[in-house]
């Protein structure tokens, strides 16, 4: 395979990272690949203040996956507590259940592995494979289809959806080199949460400000499909969130009295506690009686 040519943007992304990275447990050099693992299914949608103490008191009650695979999956869903999104924590229990059996214990450093494992995606899997076991993958989270989008493409904002021709954009500009390449995914990552952020950009303190084809641009504005707006108030996931908090805070299964005190509306809460059975999250133990899995 023919070396990648030095991009003009390595040299001071890289050394702009070595200078600004975040001191993150999951980035320290002892970090293990089940930490760095849980972690990037806590960051999916999640901002990193809210993970770290959950991700801190997730490994030192499971501090490997086996750990977690011997205990149900409802501790799990109670451990996650209020960081959203909660099916992640069964994903997690799920690959922990996985790699036990099928890894003995310890998190895959092949990529294709890590891919067939529950809950874990194409970026997940390289994401791992890449912070944990230092190899060469393309990782593209929305900060670094941002950041490359907007140095590269001159455009505001990524697709919604990650297009052929942005995967080979950023396949182009990964390092030869794994270690450098492991670096260089996660110093862009770093530079679009820290620096090119999706709203209100610090252009002036970004180390490629003169390569930026956006800002020579003018910054022109986005102008694709319309972006997702995350709705919260009066929704179903504040719904699903406030049933399963009543299940979470019991020492054990709850009447169903206690979910509909939580959530009035009535048909909005027989929806949503319907989708938490369907999901896996709650279960019926018996009439009118729900627990954790």
């Amino acid at each position: 395979m023919p070396a990648v040519p030095a991009s003009p943007l390595h040299e001071p992304i890289l050394d702009w990272y070595d200078e600004h990275a975040r001191d993150l447990p999951w980035r320290r050099p002892e970090a293990s690949p089940w930490s760095v693992l849980v972690s990037e299914l806590m960051l999916q949608q999640t901002p990193v203040n809210r993970v770290l103490p959950v991700h801190a008191a997730w490994l030192e009650r499971w501090p490997e996956p086996a750990d977690l695979a011997a205990e149900p999956a409802g501790e799990a869903v109670r451990a996650w507590g209020r960081l959203g999104y909660p099916r992640r924590a069964l994903r997690l229990h799920a690959a922990a259940v996985a790699i036990t059996e099928r890894h003995g214990g310890v998190v895959p450093d092949d990529h294709a592995a890590l891919l067939a494992l529950p809950g874990v995606g194409e970026y997940t899997a390289a994401a791992v494979a890449s912070f944990a076991y230092g190899q060469r993958h393309v990782v593209l989270d929305t900060n670094v289809r941002r950041v490359l989008g907007r140095s590269l493409d001159g455009v505001e904002h990524p697709r919604p959806s990650l297009t052929r021709a942005e995967r080979e954009r950023a396949t182009a500009v990964v390092p030869d080199d794994a270690p450098t390449a492991a670096t260089w995914a996660v110093a862009v990552m770093e530079l679009g949460a820290l620096v090119c952020t999706a709203s209100g950009p610090r252009c002036g303190d970004c180390p490629v400000a003169d390569l930026c084809a956006w800002r020579a641009a003018g910054y022109p504005a986005y102008d694709g499909p319309a972006r997702r707006v995350q709705a919260w108030d009066g929704t179903d996931r504040q719904c699903r969130g406030r049933l399963l908090s009543v299940l979470r805070d019991a020492d054990g299964p709850v009447h169903r009295s206690a979910l509909d005190a939580a959530w009035a509306p009535e048909p909005q809460r027989l929806r949503c506690l319907a989708g938490l059975l369907a999901d896996g999250l709650l279960v019926q133990v018996a009439d009118d009686v729900f627990a954790l899995p």
